[in-house]
């Protein structure tokens, strides 16, 4: 019977240990950098679920800004709609079709574009002259904002894979579609009635839905995630500040800065971790931020001490993040994809403490029993 209680008493001591936390250490990142399409810089945006990554460059000489998409030993120029001054990737999805905008041919106007198949095609207009995509989904579906006819008004659209449609406003003249996610549902941002203010909206694929602001007069939803979770930024009570957020189908959370007095969130990934910029302390400078469900983190103290651009960039601001984990994000004059590092979480000193007690517990409890036998 004794021999029964000390052995209970050793099952308590290792359910205690068992139901012990362990200490989950903030993720840390290798830094690749992404090259140039043999200008002076590149700046990245859009990330899908393999990593790869779309934005634009500078071209050799620096003569123009195209869109690019990484991969292979070197970055791939996508080209533009027939012009010659520019175009942008905005979005990629997980086939690697990518949606931006380009110059038209004689640089009349600007349009969005869809690139698969190692084509661009053109998407029109909502009968204006110009057009940009900027986000993408699985199926190939795309929003974005473009003009009217007349160019009386720019409004947001979604691309349902063969016609332009227009998403309409929340009472007001303007509305731009940014995120879009594999449920086709929308987020951006739009005047409210009467023009007085702009606020993040979420298209579910019928109407739009005001998400508010965080007390102050305006708001931008940016990104979507599988949920229909939005972040985005938007002003605090009295247009204090700009803060980054995180809008859960019920309620927009304030997600604070990195000590500063603005930040934006511009990516989210399944996992409702959020990517974007934010003022340091005293407003010294703008970093990159990871928030991790929790805290606000700065990118440049998470890349880990061994890469070799530690210490060595200043990341600024961080676009996309996959469910992966991985980021694109930009110094002042180049993209980059971060990649975390899979470490193991080290126990806390207090579970140390316990799993010792439970050793000594089996310990004792191998010798009483032989004692016994």
């Amino acid at each position: 019977m004794v021999l029964v209680d000390r052995f209970r008493g050793f099952v308590f001591f290792v359910g205690v240990t068992l139901m012990t936390p362990l200490a989950v250490a903030a993720p840390t990142y290798t830094v690749t950098d992404l090259g140039t399409l043999g200008g002076a810089g590149s700046y990245g945006h859009g990330i899908n679920a393999s990593g790869l990554v779309t934005g634009g460059s500078w071209t050799t000489g620096n003569a123009a800004i195209y869109a690019f998409r990484n991969g292979g030993p070197a970055m791939q120029n996508l080209g533009t709609l027939g012009g010659t001054v520019w175009s942008f990737g905005y979005g990629i999805n997980a086939s690697g079709h990518v949606t931006g905008f380009a110059s038209t041919t004689g640089n009349a106007a600007n349009h969005a574009f869809l690139y698969r198949d190692s084509t661009m095609y053109d998407l029109g207009t909502l009968g204006g002259r110009d057009s940009r995509g900027i986000g993408i989904n699985a199926s190939g579906y795309v929003t974005g904002f473009a003009d009217t006819t007349g160019n009386a008004a720019i409004h947001a659209f979604l691309y349902d894979g063969s016609t332009m449609r227009d998403l309409g406003t929340l009472g007001g003249a303007y509305s731009d579609g940014r995120g879009i996610n594999d449920n086709g549902h929308v987020t951006g941002f739009s005047d409210i009635s009467g023009n007085t203010a702009r606020h993040a909206f979420l298209y579910d694929g019928s109407s739009m839905q005001d998400l508010g602001t965080l007390g102050g007069t305006n708001s931008t939803g940016y990104a979507i995630n599988a949920s229909g979770h939005v972040t985005g930024y938007a002003y605090t009570a009295g247009n204090a500040a700009l803060h980054a957020f995180l809008h859960d189908g019920a309620s927009m959370r304030d997600l604070g800065t990195l000590g500063g007095t603005n930040s934006r969130g511009y990516g989210i990934n399944a996992s409702g971790y959020v990517t974007g910029l934010s003022d340091t302390i005293g407003n010294a400078a703008e970093h990159a931020f990871l928030f991790d469900g929790s805290n606000m983190l700065d990118l440049n103290a998470l890349i880990t001490p061994t890469d070799p651009l530690f210490g060595i960039i200043t990341l600024r601001e961080a676009y996309g993040i996959n469910d992966a984990g991985q980021i694109v994000a930009n110094s002042a004059n180049r993209a980059y994809l971060l990649t975390p590092v899979t470490e193991t979480p080290a126990p806390e000193p207090a579970t140390l403490a316990l799993l010792a007690v439970g050793a000594i517990g089996v310990a004792t409890a191998r010798r009483r029993s032989r004692a016994m036998a």
